[in-house]
């Protein structure tokens, strides 16, 4: 990582990729209510100007409306967990390059699901030029950090989500040189977002690539095979930007009209700085 330092810092993605095949758990199966769903999470990130952020992650937790009692929700407010998460501290810039951190694979009930919740614990640090600073996160984070889903999940469909961690939003620096961790997660939709990939050269400089409209910036660096992949895109046309490290002395790529289309996959000729 020790490369990227010099780099500003633009964004960085968590993606909890969410597959979800429902199973009925009654004789009918077009109630909503009382079935159960298979839920997987997976976490990815974008490299960033840091050595290292580490996140502590807890549990992954559902909102669901239901007319029959949920196993789990113990306060009865509809809260469950998704239980079997694989709970750890994750450095979020060795998920880059496609590599993902499995979080849960597990049977959730099925119903109307309004909410996700990630629910951080307190380990969550920052590591600067090799030190090791703690990253606060107010309690009310560390209660869960709510996304709005609004969606019924139905027996027999399958669903994905994609939360888009923003770090360089998420990682606040004080007036007395600590930092805060106060996440910022963008929630879109798998079936309705595709997937921008391609490569950059020279490979041995990093670029970092945006990819706009006027409704959504996403953005990554390239690896060191000079690789990069935007996920989670909403479907529409895009204005894609390379900005090479300043030091190479390069100067920025534009392409215009990129098409996204939703549960697809858009790959970019090589692009040569």
């Amino acid at each position: 990582m020790k490369y990227m330092k010099n780099i500003t810092l633009k964004s960085a993605m968590i993606m909890m990729l969410v597959s979800l095949g429902l199973i009925s758990c009654s004789d009918d199966d077009s109630t909503p209510n009382g079935g159960k769903s298979n839920l997987t999470v997976r976490m990815t990130d974008a490299p960033g100007d840091y050595d290292a952020v580490f996140v502590d992650v807890q549990d992954v937790m559902i909102h669901v409306e239901s007319e029959t009692e949920l196993e789990g929700d113990e306060d009865g407010d509809g809260w469950v967990s998704v239980g079997n998460v694989e709970k750890g501290v994750y450095d979020l810039l060795e998920l880059t390059g496609g590599v993902t951190q499995l979080l849960a694979s597990t049977e959730v009930p099925s119903g109307f699901v309004s909410q996700i919740r990630l629910v951080l614990g307190s380990q969550n640090r920052v590591v600067i030029n090799g030190e090791s600073k703690p990253l606060n996160t107010p309690s009310a984070q560390q209660a869960g950090l709510k996304l709005q889903v609004n969606q019924e999940f139905e027996a027999g469909e399958n669903y994905a989500f994609l939360l888009d961690f923003n770090v360089d939003e998420s990682v606040v620096t004080t007036g007395n040189g600590s930092y805060n961790l106060k996440p910022v997660i963008r929630l879109s939709a798998k079936a309705n977002a595709g997937t921008v990939i391609g490569s950059v050269e020279p490979a041995n400089i990093q670029s970092l690539v945006v990819l706009k409209n006027s409704s959504t910036t996403i953005s990554a660096y390239t690896d060191v095979d000079g690789d990069f992949s935007l996920n989670g895109v909403p479907a529409g046309t895009y204005k894609l930007t390379v900005i090479p490290e300043v030091a190479s002395g390069l100067t920025n790529y534009v392409v215009n009209d990129v098409v996204v289309e939703a549960n697809s996959t858009t790959e970019l000729e090589l692009i040569t700085l």
